[in-house]
């Protein structure tokens, strides 16, 4: 199995930019697709953006244009780079291993880290 390890979350102001890392050990990160994922307290974890085994991209709505996911295989690693941060992006955000669905829901998803938090302010 994998284990996964997010960092790069902070304090930031709205317009401002941050980029979250997300390392795995145990396996390669090119035998899943990853997501990143947020949740709010009080609401159920959503989906933000995903990467394929292929390299492909996917994006909830929300954040298309302004955050951008990619892959380092070399560094068993995945990135989430977000940019023009508004405060409703404030969130713990989580990455996430799928062995057989790409962008799925967040009950999809076969391992999580720990979550890294984000916070903007206004």
């Amino acid at each position: 199995q994998v284990q996964l390890e997010e960092s790069g979350g902070g304090l930031v102001q709205a317009g401002g930019s941050l980029r979250l890392s997300c390392v795995a050990s145990g396996r390669s990160v090119g035998d899943y697709s990853i997501g990143w994922l947020r949740q709010v307290p009080g609401k159920e974890r959503e989906f933000v953006a995903a990467i394929s085994w292929g390299g492909g991209t996917y994006y909830a709505d929300s954040v298309k244009g302004r955050f951008t996911v990619s892959r380092d295989n070399a560094k068993n690693a995945v990135y989430l780079q977000m940019n023009s941060l508004r405060p409703e992006d404030t969130a713990v955000y989580y990455c996430a291993a799928d062995y057989q669905t790409v962008a799925g829901t967040p009950s999809t998803y076969d391992y999580y880290g720990q979550g890294t938090q984000v916070t903007v302010s206004s």
